[in-house]
């Protein structure tokens, strides 16, 4: 059976036993604001988060200035009848920002990243120094991008949020094709919130079975507890939406999280990993002080010595510091060694 692919970010290995990868994603969130930007990066990072993740793009990188049907929001939401071109005029975040923001990171000693839209956008990245791209679900079928950033040879994070199977195996063979050595694939439900019935964690270990990367999941759904339960599955990376405070409004504050849920996240994720650990059998240490509530063989009345062992002077009882029950059919019918008084365990050098 072919092994899952290692992952690498320059020397950090993700998978294989490591701690899981945690991003912040900061999206729009600012509000334009630098400052509002900046102070997001530093609580994330102070949350413990592995990584910063922004978005880089321009409205007219990603669509056009059109007020045609086809440009204009049609579902419920608080840009519902708005164009594209406005959306993404509110939400980007400036590129000349990513310098300041790179170094609040790396001053936390925390990765920073971006995804890509466009070819200008990997282009300028690639002068950044970008460890890593991320792909966003919606970019999964644009075959030109997928070989502009293959051939950066750098890692790969790959969202797969609405894609089929067919699209999502062209994806990652495009970008093998074109020089990326290193892809991770994230799960991904591409609603905004994600309703929790609808994302399918089982999703998660079956990538990592069909594709043999690591897998992970970028959570759209308002809580903590789908990003908690996928690492149980498996899941190596997790991103989650990133605000200072819901109530400040922002393209993704409804299902971003405020600094203290983040930091309880990162808790709850490090808890989790800790306590998956690996298959194992054996006595832990805090099974060990319990001994006293196992059952064990003992003379439950004083046994003369050459006396014979039956089952009105030996019993399995509690607690556990004598032989094992199952040595009870071999102690019955034998002679006691020396005096045993009422009460004490028995071990095999107190049988004749």
């Amino acid at each position: 059976m072919r092994k899952i692919e290692k992952f690498k970010i320059g020397r950090r290995i993700i998978g294989l036993g490591r701690p899981v990868f945690i991003v912040a994603e900061l999206s729009g969130n600012h509000n334009k604001k630098l400052k509002h930007a900046e102070k997001i990066v530093r609580a994330a990072c102070e949350a413990g988060v592995d990584a910063i993740k922004c978005q880089t793009y321009t409205p007219d990188t990603i669509t056009l200035k059109s007020e045609k049907k086809w440009f204009k929001i049609k579902h419920n939401s608080a840009w519902k009848e708005k164009t594209l071109y406005e959306l993404y005029k509110n939400a980007y975040t400036p590129w000349e920002w990513l310098p300041k923001l790179k170094r609040i990171a790396q001053e936390h000693n925390t990765l920073f990243f971006s995804s890509v839209f466009d070819e200008t956008s990997v282009d300028f990245l690639e002068k950044l120094g970008a460890p890593v791209y991320k792909i966003s679900s919606f970019e999964i079928n644009d075959v030109a991008l997928l070989k502009k950033i293959g051939s950066t040879k750098k890692p790969v994070i790959i969202s797969r949020g609405m894609s089929s199977l067919g699209e999502l195996n062209r994806a990652v063979s495009t970008l093998k094709n074109s020089g990326a050595k290193s892809i991770a694939i994230l799960h991904c439900v591409s609603a905004y919130p994600a309703k929790p019935e609808e994302m399918n964690l089982a999703t998660i270990p079956d990538l990592k079975k069909r594709f043999k990367t690591e897998v992970g999941l970028s959570d759209h759904t308002l809580g903590i507890s789908s990003a908690i339960a996928s690492v149980a599955l498996g899941a190596s990376i997790i991103e989650k939406h990133v605000t200072l405070n819901r109530s400040d409004g922002g393209p993704d504050a409804a299902f971003s999280l405020e600094p203290h849920e983040l930091k309880e996240l990162v808790k709850a994720i490090r808890e989790s990993e800790s306590a998956i650990g690996r298959p194992s059998y054996s006595v832990s240490k805090g099974e060990a002080q319990n001994v006293m509530f196992r059952r064990s063989l003992f003379a439950v009345k004083n046994i003369k010595k050459g006396e014979v062992f039956n089952s009105i002077n030996t019993k399995s009882v509690r607690p556990g510091y004598g032989l094992p029950p199952i040595f009870l059919s071999k102690i019955l019918g034998k002679k006691a060694k020396k005096d045993i008084e009422a009460g004490t365990p028995l071990s095999k050098k107190l049988i004749a």
